[in-house]
């Protein structure tokens, strides 16, 4: 029995194709965001499995879980917001909005709300310096320019 759906296996496929037989695991980012995306973060037995799925050692895939902060690696909510706290955001603001999604969820970096439905992460340059200060939402959405009204809309439609 596998750990993860007949469709994700299906995408990991996939990403391995893109690949010479000989290298397929090169497609472990993929993989392991392909079975976050399923599972909402990466169980060991799930970093194992892709391990195994990739004829990895699980170290291997360990070292990449652990080095990128893409990759949950503990429950995380139903909303995880990476703040960009880099210089270039920084002067833009982001400190202001992230001391305000502090008060406004109850949490600091690291935490989830006790109704599991936030996590507040601190994140690395994300690329949009100019379009600072900003957040990245599940890994997939960015919200750039942000003002503490625009966060305020924000969380009232991600509840």
């Amino acid at each position: 029995m596998s750990l993860l759906s007949s469709e994700a296996l299906a995408a990991i496929d996939r990403e391995i194709a893109k690949y010479p037989p000989e290298h397929k695991q090169s497609a472990v980012m993929s993989a392991l965001r392909i079975a976050q995306v399923e599972k909402g973060w990466l169980a060991p037995e799930v970093v194992e499995f892709v391990a195994q799925y990739l004829d990895m050692p699980p170290i291997a895939v360990y070292e990449v879980a652990t080095f990128y902060n893409m990759y949950d690696l503990k429950p995380v909510g139903r909303h995880k917001i990476t703040v960009c706290t880099n210089l270039p955001c920084q002067l833009q603001g982001a400190g202001e909005i992230a001391e305000h999604l502090k008060r406004r969820l109850g949490v600091d970096f690291g935490e989830t709300t006790a109704d599991g439905r936030f996590t507040l992460k601190e994140g690395e340059c994300m690329g949009a310096c100019g379009d600072g200060p900003l957040c990245l939402h599940n890994n997939h959405a960015m919200h750039v320019k942000l003002t503490p009204e625009q966060v305020d809309r924000l969380l009232d439609e991600w509840k």
